[in-house]
């Protein structure tokens, strides 16, 4: 691999980068980019025009994100993703790209891989659920040109073997460490994300309610950012959640304040007392509980999905494998080390620990793209990543 690149990074036309708030993969994106530049790569960035971060180059169809229409009638809203595609390709073929590390779901790898050679290899980050999409995930053929990163050794290991195989391994999501050194905590504990059900937050309010404690939700709902914007008359599933589940419980030191980002976000983590995660699935990825650990922020949380492999139990964390023993380890928070889970965070999840993953699957990228190796081959080298 040559000592400087030039990488097309697609993070898709769903919301700026970095965002105003929500976003776990355009945080991602925020993170790499500055930190492969500062390595002498050049980035050319496949985005939204509200976008402030810097790059060598952006590309860009959609001057606001597109967010608010991903929930959507798949009839009014499937032109987007297609869209913002026409314009990554279109950059492709005036040439000059080594590489497409890509993160928008589904469409991302369908149309780099249907242009063949026309378009460099490619490396898809897979940030989401991978049981969502098995129609697509169990046919698909990179032939030897496309190939794929998970966020987490759990991520993969439920993937189809049609996506395994084409899979070099997983990179553990990193996140700018805060300046400032762990603090003592103020007495919120805090939820960072979105409001619906698969992330449980039903069971941390009720908790919460139960045991007398300040919990405050910070994240939107079904694409409403706050109380102030919130449609209540929507059919959404995340808003009939939220109506059911999530209001009837709040109040008092129980509340909900929406999306919150930037010095608000910052200063609302660094004094929690925990963050929590009650999942009801297995998250892949893990964006708010690296955040947590970066800011010196214990983690609670089910015992699901990466949850394990970020956090070490009775360390950094409490991992709990039932309702009633999640709601018991909100009480034995205060047994935990701050100080302990910044360093983890320091040698775990730097953005340059990221960086270095990258470019260890770029290269390999480029060198299986280079043999042409085809993927009906019964393994594909798995790449280390730590």
């Amino acid at each position: 691999m040559p000592a400087a690149l030039t990488v097309l990074m697609n993070a898709g036309p769903w919301l700026p980068v970095p965002p105003p708030d929500y976003g776990g993969i355009e945080n991602v994106v925020a993170t790499l980019v500055p930190e492969l530049r500062a390595r002498g790569h050049r980035v050319i960035l496949a985005t939204v025009g509200r976008s402030d971060l810097a790059a060598d180059e952006v590309i860009s169809v959609f001057p606001d994100p597109q967010f608010g229409s991903i929930a959507g009638p798949y009839n009014q809203m499937m032109g987007i993703a297609h869209a913002h595609m026409g314009a990554v390709l279109d950059r492709l073929r005036a040439g000059g790209v080594d590489l497409v590390h890509d993160h928008l779901e589904v469409v991302g790898p369908a149309v780099l891989a249907a242009a063949g050679d026309a378009v460099p290899p490619v490396l898809q980050t897979l940030h989401w659920d991978l049981a969502k999409h098995p129609d697509f995930y169990s046919r698909f053929d990179g032939r030897g040109r496309v190939f794929f990163a998970g966020v987490s050794a759990s991520q993969l290991s439920r993937a189809h073997p049609t996506l395994r195989r084409q899979s070099l391994g997983a990179i553990p999501l990193a996140t700018p460490l805060p300046a400032e050194p762990p603090r003592p905590p103020a007495g919120h504990l805090l939820a960072l994300g979105r409001l619906t059900p698969v992330k449980g937050y039903d069971l941390a309010v009720r908790a919460a309610r139960r045991l007398g404690l300040e919990l405050v939700l910070a994240g939107p709902v079904a694409g409403f950012a706050g109380p102030d914007t919130l449609d209540r008359s929507s059919t959404l599933d995340d808003v009939r959640y939220f109506s059911t589940e999530i209001e009837p419980h709040l109040g008092g030191d129980v509340r909900w304040i929406g999306s919150v980002g930037g010095p608000a976000k910052a200063e609302l983590l660094r004094s929690a007392r925990a963050v929590l995660f009650p999942l009801r699935w297995d998250e892949p990825g893990g964006t708010a509980v690296v955040e947590a650990l970066s800011a010196g922020v214990p983690v609670v949380a089910m015992r699901r999905g990466c949850l394990p492999e970020l956090i070490e139990h009775g360390v950094t964390g409490w991992l709990a494998d039932t309702e009633d023993e999640f709601a018991d380890y909100l009480t034995r928070i205060d047994e935990l080390d701050r100080a302990a889970c910044r360093a983890v965070a320091e040698r775990r999840f730097t953005p340059a620990a990221m960086a270095t993953r990258y470019e260890t699957f770029y290269r390999h990228v480029l060198h299986l793209a280079g043999r042409r190796n085809p993927l009906i081959a019964p393994h594909l080298p798995q790449v280390a990543a730590g």
